[in-house]
């Protein structure tokens, strides 16, 4: 296979949602605890997430001032020599993550110290490319405009060697991995629970696509179900 195995991992409510305030319900709990344990015993090289999740779970909103950096006008790959094997890839189209080392600090085992990969457009600041080098975080282009995400999983398989990728939202994200026929497994942790109206879907603008029923556990009122896209 010429890019990395995708496993979408995530927990969604009874209703199909993967956001909303249902995730710090008591009675999510469990499901959440199921969720990091699964993460953890995956053997992959890491796990990607869309630039709104990051932010949220990571960045906190913060950017760093980019006047101090050269505009360049290069958009060519990075890739740093000390290669870890294990990554946190960021879809981040125009470049709005501040991160401010190269590597996960302070999180579960599952993702403390994953080496940071950015997945960017030619759209991107120049001076924040100068500014990823300066903190030795990798990054590719995947597009022009927009991110073709096949493009973006051959270089990551190419460029990092990721062999198997865990793709942990959020819902666009996960849209687009799904549409482009790109979502090689599933793996869903269903909390008990509905979702309020504002809750997004674990596809957004998804497409029909078939998969195959894997496994079936039920820990707690909480479901652990694994699918296999169909022609794999």
């Amino acid at each position: 296979m010429e890019r990395p195995y995708i496993i979408c991992h995530m927990v969604a409510s009874i209703d199909g949602r993967v956001t909303g305030d249902f995730l710090s319900h008591r009675k999510c709990e469990r499901a959440t605890e199921i969720y990091y344990d699964i993460n953890r015993s995956t053997k992959s090289n890491g796990f990607i997430c869309g630039r709104i999740t990051m932010e949220t779970s990571f960045t906190n909103g913060w950017y760093p001032i980019l006047d101090a950096f050269e505009d360049t006008a290069c958009r060519s790959d990075f890739v740093p020599s000390d290669l870890s094997g294990f990554y946190a890839v960021a879809f981040d189209t125009n470049g709005r993550l501040g991160w401010q080392d190269s590597v996960i600090h302070d999180w579960d085992e599952g993702y403390d110290k994953a080496q940071i990969i950015e997945v960017l457009s030619e759209s991107v600041d120049g001076r924040y490319l100068s500014y990823l080098k300066s903190k030795g975080i990798g990054y590719i282009f995947a597009g022009t405009e927009k991110i073709d995400v096949r493009t973006a999983l051959c270089k990551l398989k190419s460029l990092f060697g990721a062999e198997i990728l865990l793709l942990e939202g959020g819902s666009v994200i996960n849209g687009a991995f799904q549409n482009a026929d790109l979502i090689d497994e599933l793996s869903l942790v269903t909390a008990p629970l509905t979702a309020s109206a504002d809750g997004k879907p674990l596809f957004w603008n998804g497409s029909i696509a078939d998969f195959d029923l894997i496994s079936i556990e039920s820990n707690d009122g909480t479901s652990v179900v694994r699918y296999k896209r169909k022609s794999i």
